[in-house]
């Protein structure tokens, strides 16, 4: 599911920024982009998000501004100091060049002198870097609640369409049978007339063709499935790697009444199923 969260926490010394951004994704991507001094943190933020994000693929974002005049500090490179003076004074003794050589001047050329960040108190950063993730987290989840709930209220809206499909089939099954055996003897009449109808072979072949046709256990396994998928929806949580596994056996129950129809009726009823499992299945595959 998608979901933003922002967090900012100021304080005399520093500024943290955290934002988190997702979409939908059927696995847990976690991309996190921190300022190089805050590296040191980052197996630690994912152990922290882990506890806030189980799917999607999630931007992490988090900035990071010192206002203390010790973040950086002056570093004075004597080596490369003195190699430049040295060439200087060769050149001095090479080409007769006149002149003076002064630290100011000697400063001016790259590398001499240069800035450097401080070590960052890992003690003294986390703890408003953990409370700036834990504030934008718990806003990012608020926000996936919400989508989460219309999701919800989408798929129990399919789930009752899907039992009224299914009660349709199981209402149209039995006449099925009986069309067949007045088809049959039909057409034993027309075949060989004045012919006395094995009434016993007509039931032989009746028996064979309705367990043949037979869709009384993908019924009952499908409405088992449907009744255990609203009951984990209405239950909350972490819910869509468990949907993900009962909408593939409600696809393979459906396929299996497919097979078995034959009747045009429930062939048309059947692929609407088909059809509205998928739409179930694709939505409960962006699920938390």
């Amino acid at each position: 599911m998608t979901g933003f969260g922002r967090s900012e926490i100021i304080t005399e010394e520093r500024k943290i920024v955290v934002e988190m951004k997702a979409v939908n994704h059927r696995y847990c991507d976690m991309n996190l982009k921190l300022p190089r001094r805050l590296n040191c943190f980052e197996n630690t933020i994912r152990n922290l998000l882990k506890e806030y994000i189980q799917r999607g693929k999630v931007d992490v974002f988090i900035t990071y501004e010192d206002y203390t005049k010790s973040n950086v500090c002056v570093k004075y490179n004597r080596e490369v100091a003195a190699e430049y003076i040295a060439y200087m004074k060769s050149m001095v003794e090479e080409f007769g060049i006149e002149g003076s050589m002064s630290p100011v001047a000697v400063g001016r050329f790259p590398e001499v002198f240069s800035l450097e960040e401080q070590s960052v108190d890992d003690e003294e950063i986390w703890p408003h870097l953990e409370a700036a993730i834990k504030e934008a987290a718990d806003i990012f989840v608020a926000s996936r609640v919400t989508e989460g709930q219309r999701l919800c209220d989408d798929l129990l809206a399919k789930l009752d369409e899907m039992i009224s499909m299914v009660d349709f089939i199981e209402s149209k099954a039995p006449s099925i049978i009986s069309e067949y055996r007045d088809k049959l003897i039909e057409r034993v009449n027309t075949l060989a007339a004045n012919v006395q109808i094995d009434e016993q072979r007509i039931a032989t072949e009746v028996i064979l063709y309705a367990d043949k046709i037979c869709v009384d256990e993908e019924i009952v396994r499908l409405k088992s499935h449907i009744t255990t998928t609203r009951d984990i929806l209405l239950a909350g949580g972490p819910v869509g790697r468990k949907l993900d596994f009962i909408a593939q056996e409600m696809n393979r129950e459906a396929n299996t009444i497919l097979s078995k129809s034959n009747s045009l009726e429930i062939s048309d009823i059947g692929i609407e199923l088909k059809t509205t499992i998928e739409k179930v299945r694709e939505q409960i595959q962006n699920m938390e």
